[in-house]
């Protein structure tokens, strides 16, 4: 990371490269300006986005009490209402902002015992620091609860995760919706 004088450095040598001359107008310097501004916030603001996503808490859930559904859109909602009490204080709160930092689809397998089988990623987020976290975090809430009433015993279902550039998510399913 660098410090303050490293970013000063970077957007002086920036500055150089935008070849200024006398007959450069004053609205291509008040551009070249606004640009070195831009590349200077540039640098600060693509830095602390990544923190958020550097490691998964401790999950805070207890044991799950067995599904009660025997259906595979019934047992997502247990299964993000699950998520969400592992969770709580990354679970985003109220409606989501309208531009949200990654959104992802992940295909996900529950064993008999409530294990998790298989996490696969269906639609990869634009931001690629949030797929490991969130597959992370999937595979930390195990075990979920129990698909007793499904055949086999186990079951497959696709979960869309909406994450905040806070760090803060909600699933689709159980979704308080988007501003």
């Amino acid at each position: 990371m660098r410090g303050v004088g490293g970013t000063r450095r970077c957007v002086l040598e920036a500055a150089k490269n935008m070849h200024i001359s006398r007959k450069t107008t004053a609205a291509g310097r008040l551009r070249l300006a606004f640009s070195g501004v831009a590349l200077a916030a540039g640098f600060g603001l693509a830095l602390p986005a990544l923190a958020q996503f550097s490691m998964v808490p401790a999950p805070l859930c207890s044991a799950p009490q067995p599904s009660a559904t025997g259906d595979e859109r019934e047992y997502r909602v247990d299964a993000a209402k699950h998520v969400y009490a592992c969770y709580p204080m990354r679970v985003y709160r109220g409606k989501l902002p309208p531009l949200l930092y990654g959104v992802m689809m992940v295909e996900t397998e529950i064993g008999a015992t409530g294990e998790v089988v298989n996490v696969s990623v269906v639609r990869k987020p634009a931001a690629d620091e949030v797929a490991p976290w969130v597959i992370a975090m999937i595979k930390r809430a195990a075990p979920f609860p129990l698909p007793a009433k499904h055949p086999g015993g186990t079951v497959k279902f696709t979960e869309t995760y909406f994450v905040d550039k806070s760090g803060l998510f909600q699933a689709f399913s159980v979704t308080e919706g988007q501003r």
